[in-house]
């Protein structure tokens, strides 16, 4: 028996037998993932320029120094290079990761249950729901169809829609543009017609954020400073301080490597990697790393009102009138896609009637089989209703519901106390003010009517004319709990928070009410929007933060004019007409749950939970990461500062270079991996939702960050060269000396990376103690301090000797001056902020309320 026939149970395949096939015949996908291994990038990062700078260092060590010296210094550079890979596959690794989770999902029929299955998981047999906005998840053959049209551009290039009858075949890849069906699948991964046609092509990496491209150009820009720096090191410590030619160019090679910032684009991809696998265990999924940049700029929010504000769980709370509220919900349970089999299905609203038809006592099965369908029209922004054909070709019966202005356009009778008359313009205007009235309580509504017919009408403006007006149903949707202090939490940050509902004026404003949404202004109506003009739009959405009645393109020309006003816009949107909306702003934002393919392609993040919180928490994280790369670069560059000065200030004193070789190197591994490692994981300061969104046409490198790197890294080598200055002067001789410079180097390092934790608080407040790998990485380096002095094989390596207890305190108190400077200014301005009324930092927008501390990246967030 073939796959097709297998599969064409009603029951669909069991779980059991789908593992099985999943086993024969591999996974859905057209060419396997390539996976990141320890190997492959072990053998990408030899090819390093540093890392064969390194190995020049090495090779020349055995020339011309000790054999032990060589031995020491290849065992540093295989501890170097592992540190790198161990970093670089962290990172590829995440990003791997959050690929996996932005796969789409397939609408399956297994074990006689409606699931969403990964595509990958796909296999013959199975039986595969189509719904508009989705893709077909693989090649398969049509077992129903209800005006099913296919895009099939993928393979044919042309973007009409194809209609498709049962019997027809779908393709992979291709679009579902209207109506739904179910086909059984055949083919799938490279099996496929867009398998074949893949097989040959090339796979397009994922391109480099603007960030990333930024920091390498500021990387290769500061290159080339760190070499001249380098050279003139070795000129002028061969000229001036009499060490020999041989040891000053190992030096320089040593301090090469130590001072070239190689590290930049790691440690950006390392935080944009990490940071986005991060933002997907708070249920927001990363599609494109531009988002994660982009989340800290946002300055407005555009969010839709169901399931995002609002908990999208329906409830019928009103028919209208209510001696037709059988007739009422029997024309819901026809004109309807979900499943009775599985009541909690489909479209919420479409499930809650079904639950309640079968709560009134209604056989919702029995229903269905006595009006089997014959036809669907979808539902659309344009005609704001529904339709379905159902019965045989003697009498067919017309069942529509939609928006009630719509409905009511294609009514031209009215039931009423079981007789039927014509709809009237009184008629109207009461059915009209009934729904006012119930969208001021927040509730959505929508009218139903039917028709009987003789004959199946041709199309949808043959069906949905002359119905007959059969009542209104509305629908509870409570706003979700979190949703207030979100908003408030959104003022406080400088974003707005824009409403852009289908629903009614009425609706919207009441619920807009009640989630805190400033809705002083009037709200805006789809009608209205195409009334203005691009200027008197621009005009308006600078004041309103309601917009009802909306369709998809009125989103697009709000996002225009945002942009128009300097706006930084985060769109959401699930429908499939909301795709151009999401490609046009700043920060498309799809919703996992319900939400259709093509949306999800189009949008830079999704939402798992369409939980307008995690937006927010999002945003938050968004300006954590961008922070925490931040501070790791400047940490960075400050050690790079400090090393090469204090290797330049003693040879310009005539004084021999304060460093060996091999301690350079080893300074140069615990810096990178203080940098890309331990930055990465910092804890966010309590402030961080209090600032105003940051610029993004800001430079990375700004004014601000050059004072911080120099007057950091001045007070690194200020330390050092103090100490060693001292030392060498007082006559305890060159290794003493070096030690010297070395241990506080040491201990400066990572007194510098616990002061750079933070840039505007003490670091009391955020915990001493609360990052693990700071931590982990810090005791790592002080034990090594400590064991350079006392363990004989590694003095003898590193080039170091016993220091007493006078010394020690010498080191450590340098050390602690030279950087402690940067956490007694914070108290400082920590206590002149207190001393001023109102102290909190102001919301650009806003400067009443407070932060909401749970929507904060939460302190365990590693």
């Amino acid at each position: 028996m073939d796959t097709e026939t297998q599969g064409r149970s009603q029951r669909g395949l069991t779980t059991e037998e789908a593992a099985r096939r999943l086993t024969t015949y591999g996974p859905n996908l057209v060419r396997p993932r390539q996976r990141a291994t320890l190997l492959h990038i072990f053998f990408e990062e030899a090819r390093e320029p540093m890392i064969l700078l390194l190995a020049v260092t090495g090779v020349l060590y055995a020339l011309w120094g000790k054999p032990g010296d060589t031995l020491t210094i290849f065992v540093v550079i295989t501890a170097l290079v592992g540190a790198e890979v161990f970093t670089e596959y962290r990172a590829k690794h995440a990003i791997e990761a959050l690929s996996e989770l932005s796969e789409p999902n397939a609408l399956l029929l297994r074990d006689d249950v409606v699931q969403e299955v990964p595509t990958e998981r796909v296999v013959p047999g199975d039986v595969t729901l189509l719904q508009a906005g989705r893709r077909v998840p693989a090649d398969a053959r049509l077992l129903a169809s209800y005006g099913l049209a296919v895009e099939e551009a993928p393979l044919t290039g042309e973007s009409f829609p194809v209609d498709k009858d049962p019997d027809d075949v779908v393709y992979a890849g291709t679009v579902v543009r209207r109506g739904r069906g179910s086909a059984v699948v055949f083919a799938t991964g490279s099996a496929t017609e867009v398998g074949r046609l893949a097989a040959s092509a090339q796979e397009t990496p994922m391109p480099r954020t603007p960030l990333q491209i930024a920091m390498a150009g500021l990387s290769g820009w500061l290159v080339w400073y760190a070499i001249t720096v380098c050279a003139v090191v070795v000129l002028l410590g061969w000229l001036l301080t009499g060490e020999s030619l041989r040891q000053m160019v190992l030096t320089g090679l040593s301090l090469a490597f130590a001072a070239i910032p190689e590290e930049l684009p790691i440690i950006v991809t390392m935080v944009l990697g990490v940071g986005a696998y991060r933002l997907s265990q708070r249920h927001a999924i990363v599609k494109r790393l531009t988002a994660v940049e982009a989340l800290g700029a946002v300055t407005v929010i555009a969010t839709d009102k169901t399931g995002t504000l609002t908990e999208n769980r329906m409830v019928l709370r009103e028919g209208w009138p209510a001696d037709h509220l059988r007739e009422i919900l029997e024309i819901g349970v026809l004109c309807n896609d979900a499943d009775p089999r599985h009541p909690g299905s489909g479209d919420p609203l479409e499930a809650a009637l079904l639950v309640a038809a079968a709560a009134h006592g209604i056989d919702t099965a029995r229903l269905r089989e006595e009006n089997p369908l014959r036809t669907e029209f979808s539902f659309d922004n344009e005609r704001k209703r529904m339709s379905t054909v159902h019965g045989s070709d003697g009498a067919v019966r017309v069942a529509a519901k939609g928006a009630p202005g719509a409905m009511l356009d294609a009514c031209g009778t009215l039931r009423l106390d079981g007789a039927t008359r014509p709809l009237s313009d009184a008629d109207r205007s009461a059915i009209e003010a009934r729904a006012a009235t119930i969208a001021e309580q927040g509730l959505r509504v929508i009218a139903l009517a039917e028709r009987s017919e003789v004959a199946k009408p041709a199309d949808e403006r043959a069906a949905e004319r002359d119905l007959t007006f059969v009542g209104l149903a509305a629908f509870s949707d409570p706003p979700r709990a979190e949703v207030p202090a979100a908003i408030a939490a959104c003022r406080d940050a400088g974003i707005r928070v824009m409403m852009i509902t289908g629903d009614h004026p009425l609706t919207a404003m009441a619920i807009a009410r009640d989630i805190g949404l400033d809705a002083r202004a009037p709200v805006v109506s789809g009608d209205q929007i195409d009334a203005m003009s691009d200027k008197q739009l621009a005009a308006a959405v600078r004041n309103t933060s309601v917009f009802a009645r909306a369709m998809p393109h009125h989103k697009q020309r709000i996002i225009a004019a945002l942009h128009a006003g300097g706006e930084r816009v985060a769109m959401t949107g699930d429908g499939m007409n909301d795709a151009p909306a999401l490609a046009a702003a700043d920060i498309g934002i799809a919703m996992g749950q319900g939400g259709s393919d093509i949306a999800r392609e189009s949008a830079g993040l999704i939402l798992a939970d369409n939980d307008f919180a995690t937006i927010v928490a999002a945003v938050a994280e968004g300006r954590v990461l961008y922070e925490n790369l931040r501070k790791g670069v400047q940490y960075y560059l400050a050690c790079k500062v400090a090393l090469i000065a204090a290797i330049l200030i003693p040879i310009l004193l005539r004084v021999p270079v304060p460093f060996a070789p091999i301690q350079i190197i080893v300074m140069e591994l615990f810096m990178d991996l203080a940098a890309s490692a331990t930055f990465v994981i910092e804890v966010p300061e309590t402030d961080v939702m209090r600032l105003p969104p940051r610029d993004p046409r800001a430079p990375f490198m700004d004014a601000a960050m050059v004072r911080t790197v120099l007057w950091a890294g001045s007070g690194l080598c200020a330390a050092v060269t103090f100490a060693y200055l001292t030392t060498w002067y007082a006559g305890y001789g060159r290794a003493t000396s070096e030690t010297m410079a070395f241990v506080t180097w040491l201990i400066g390092h990572v007194l510098l990376a616990q002061n750079m934790r933070t840039q505007r608080e003490p670091l009391v407040r955020v915990g001493l103690f609360s990052n693990p790998v700071m931590n982990a990485w810090a005791a790592a380096t002080l034990s090594l301090t400590a064991a350079v002095t006392l363990v004989p094989v590694l003095a003898v390596s590193l080039r170091t000797t016993a220091l007493d207890g006078t010394q020690w305190l010498h080191a450590t108190g340098a050390a602690l001056v030279g950087t402690g400077w940067i956490e007694a200014a914070k108290l400082f301005r920590q206590r002149d902020r207190r001393a001023q009324p109102g102290s909190s930092p102001p919301s650009p927008r806003a400067p009443r309320g407070r932060e909401s501390q749970p929507l904060l990246p939460s302190r365990d967030h590693r």
